[in-house]
């Protein structure tokens, strides 16, 4: 399933990278895209653990940068 969700509060163009990366090495992950200048999230992940790779998704997202969040 490949969905796309906005991201509040990201300000840094690194940090969206550093984000990015993090995603993608998640089990059930085929592509993860963080886009700094649009400020959206696109997952790409297995079907049947959907939501509880974008949980841990948004979790990286706001270790990384804690002010950002995942709009569901």
């Amino acid at each position: 399933m490949k969905k796309r969700f906005k991201l509040h509060n990201l300000d840094c163009a690194n940090c969206a990278a550093k984000m990015e990366a993090a995603i993608q090495k998640l089990d059930g992950v085929n592509a993860a895209s963080v886009s700094f200048l649009t400020q959206r999230l696109t997952l790409d992940a297995d079907d049947a653990r959907f939501e509880e790779i974008l949980r841990q998704a948004a979790a990286i997202c706001k270790k990384v940068e804690p002010d950002c969040t995942v709009v569901l």
